[in-house]
């Protein structure tokens, strides 16, 4: 199956964002960056470094519940190594998610001390969290006030402006849209991105896609298909995306009137049984593969 178009877009919106983003880091103590857990590199917007300056910054990898511990543990450790605080947690499960207040006071730690010696040990810390269309920030913050305070759906582009949330007693949160940057020059990071929803379907042939992604984890995760579609490692082995894609069609009984296999329901299939880890606990970016990660 040949390789996905280049994926491209940059709306309007986004333009906006981080004109935003920009003009309210005067405002701020901190910014949290929040990453999808299974693909870590892929989901980290290299635009965003320039624009949040030198801004004391907190790596999240979200959604750790979907990704492998193990993989998970080893960009703990790259992010260490560069110097720079990173945490795993998952906001729908709440895994992980008493660790963040302390982190960003570890972050700003020479700061609070400072405002601590001026007599302001109370001031309200504020911290903007930043990230690529359905990274979770929402349901992150959501999770961190205790209801439902920030718009949440399984699909990126929900959050259109930048709003404040008191998420405890001295902590406020600025919860940013979702941005993109204008290019993947790494035609692997755009798919990577559509596998996970950051790039929203209707832009896509998702059964192009459903079919780019079986081959990825035929060659990878070969287990996940095999386990999930009752297939065979010889019936997958060497066969092209598309015709995997029927195979699974097949399998589920997705059969239309001549019994011919209803593929775009199988890619449906597919893509949301991926993004629920259904087919398992899968990172889609390594981190001994991804050292050069800017941060």
């Amino acid at each position: 199956m040949e390789e996905l178009r280049s994926i491209q877009w940059f709306p309007g919106h986004m333009t906006k964002t981080k004109r935003k983003i920009e003009s309210q880091l005067r405002l701020i103590d901190a910014v949290a960056v929040l990453l999808d857990a299974r693909a870590p590199y892929s989901s980290c917007n290299p635009d965003l470094r320039s624009v949040i300056n030198n801004k004391p910054r907190l790596f999240i990898l979200n959604k750790c519940d979907m990704a492998d511990p193990a993989e998970t543990k080893k960009w703990l450790g790259l992010f260490r190594e560069k110097g720079v605080t990173a945490i795993a947690l998952d906001c729908r499960s709440g895994k992980g998610m008493n660790g963040f207040v302390p982190a960003v006071r570890s972050v700003l730690s020479e700061k609070l001390e400072a405002w601590k010696n001026k007599g302001m040990s109370g001031r309200t810390i504020k911290v903007m969290v930043v990230g690529i269309p359905n990274v979770g920030k929402s349901s992150f913050i959501n999770r961190l006030a205790g209801q439902n305070r920030a718009r949440v759906e399984d699909r990126p582009g929900v959050t259109r402006g930048n709003q404040w949330f008191t998420v405890s007693k001295g902590f406020d949160l600025l919860d940013t849209p979702g941005v993109l940057w204008p290019k993947f020059d790494d035609k692997a990071v755009g798919e990577k991105l559509a596998y996970i929803g950051s790039v929203k379907d209707d832009i896509l042939d998702t059964e192009h896609l459903a079919g780019r992604l079986l081959e990825y984890l035929r060659d990878n995760f070969p287990e996940s298909i095999t386990a999930r579609y009752k297939l065979s490692s010889e019936e997958i082995s060497g066969a092209q995306g598309y015709e995997i894609l029927e195979m699974v069609g097949k399998k589920r009984g997705m059969l239309v009137s001549g019994g011919e296999i209803n593929t775009e329901r199988a890619a449906a299939t597919v893509l949301d049984e991926f993004r629920n880890a259904a087919l398992g606990k899968i990172t889609l970016d390594r981190a001994a593969d991804c050292t050069d990660i800017r941060i």
